[in-house]
C-alpha cells in the first residue's frame, strides 16, 4: 500500500504548496496569454497566473521519490520530467518573452522527439517490445520498430493532452481519471514502482484541481500539460499498455483527432466540421459551461477506463 502514501504525500505538498505559488507567478507576472482565435469570452482568463504545473511536478516527484527508488519509479518520473522541461520552456517564451505562440513548433517537436526517443531506446534495451493487446491473452512483438512505435505514443500523448488544456479543470480532471486506470493496472500487474508514481500524479492533480477548478485561480501552462502527457505515456510504455491508452485516453485523442479533421477539412473544402477546434472549444461554442464540458469528459474516461481495467489480462 506504499502507493497510497505517495498518493496523501502529493496531495498534501500540492494543496500547501500551490497558494504560495500563485501570489509567486503573479509577482513576476507569469500570466496567461489568450489566444485571439479561441473563444472570445475567454479574454477575461488573460493575466491568471500559468505555470502552476511545477507545485504538482515538485510534489509528485517528492513523493514518489521518498516512496520509492525503483527503475520503474524513476523511468516515469524522469520521462514527465524531461517534458515538463520542454513545456517549461515553452511557457517560458510565452510569458516572459511575450510570445504567445512560444518557441517555433519545430523546435518544440525535436525537443518532444528527442526525449521519447531517448525513452523508447531504454525500454528497448531493457528488453521490452512487446505490447499487450487488450480483452485478448496475448502481446505483440515490435522488434525493432518498437522504438518508433513508442515515440510515436510519446509524442501523441504528449501533444494531445496538451491540446486537452483549455477549460478549466478539464486536462486536470480528465488525466486522473485515465490515471486511475493505470493505476489500478499497476497494481494488478505488479509495477509496484509505476503504481507509487501514477498515485503521486493522482494526488499532485487532486491538490491542484482545488484551485484549478472554475473560475480556474491558476493554469498548468505547458510545463504541467506536457509532464502529465509524460507520465501517462511513460508509465503506458512501462507496463506494455499503449494500446490501452488509446481507450482511456479517448478523449485526449479526440482533441487532437478535431484538430486534424478542421484543419484537413478546412483545406480541402474551405468548410470547418466543428464550430470550432479542439473539441472542447465546439462544445463551449455549442453553449455548455465548462463545467459541464469538464464532467461529461471526466465522466467518458472513467467509463472508458473501467472497460480497459475489465478488459486486462
Amino acid at each position: 500500500m506504499s502507493w497510497i502514501i505517495s498518493l496523501v504525500i502529493s496531495f498534501v505538498i500540492t494543496a500547501v504548496v500551490t497558494p504560495l505559488l500563485i501570489p509567486f507567478l503573479k509577482k513576476l507576472k507569469f500570466g496567461q496569454m489568450i489566444l485571439e482565435d479561441g473563444p472570445t469570452w475567454h479574454a477575461k482568463k488573460q493575466g491568471t497566473p500559468t505555470m502552476g504545473g511545477l507545485g504538482f511536478i515538485l510534489a509528485m516527484t517528492v513523493a514518489s521519490l521518498i516512496v520509492s527508488q525503483s527503475v520503474e519509479t524513476l523511468f516515469v518520473v524522469i520521462v514527465g520530467l524531461l517534458f515538463g522541461v520542454v513545456g517549461f520552456v515553452d511557457d517560458y517564451i510565452k510569458v516572459v518573452k511575450k510570445r504567445n505562440k512560444g518557441f517555433s513548433a519545430s523546435a518544440k517537436f525535436i525537443c518532444q522527439s528527442v526525449v521519447a526517443l531517448g525513452a523508447s531506446v531504454f525500454m528497448y534495451v531493457m528488453n521490452s517490445h512487446t505490447v499487450k493487446i487488450p480483452f485478448v491473452e496475448g502481446s505483440f512483438d515490435f522488434g525493432i520498430l518498437y522504438v518508433v512505435f513508442v515515440m510515436f505514443v510519446m509524442l501523441a500523448t504528449v501533444n494531445s493532452v496538451n491540446l486537452t488544456d483549455g477549460v478549466d479543470g478539464l486536462t486536470s480532471s480528465v488525466s486522473v481519471a485515465c490515471a486511475l486506470f493505470f493505476l489500478f493496472a499497476a497494481i494488478k500487474l505488479e509495477f509496484a514502482g509505476v503504481a507509487v508514481a501514477l498515485a503521486a500524479m493522482i494526488g499532485g492533480v487532486l491538490g491542484f484541481l482545488l484551485y484549478n477548478f472554475f473560475p480556474a485561480k491558476v493554469f498548468m501552462g505547458d510545463t504541467g500539460s506536457l509532464y502529465l502527457g509524460g507520465i501517462l505515456s511513460a508509465a503506458a510504455v512501462m507496463m506494455g499498455l499503449e494500446f490501452s491508452l488509446i481507450i482511456a485516453g479517448f478523449v485526449f485523442l479526440s482533441e487532437t483527432l478535431s484538430v486534424i479533421v478542421q484543419v484537413t477539412s478546412f483545406k480541402l473544402t474551405g468548410k470547418r466540421v466543428f464550430k470550432m477546434s479542439p473539441l472542447h472549444h465546439h462544445f463551449e461554442m455549442c453553449g455548455w459551461k465548462e463545467t459541464k464540458i469538464v464532467g461529461v469528459f471526466t465522466l467518458v474516461t472513467l467509463v472508458l477506463s473501467a472497460i480497459c481495467y475489465i478488459g486486462l489480462k
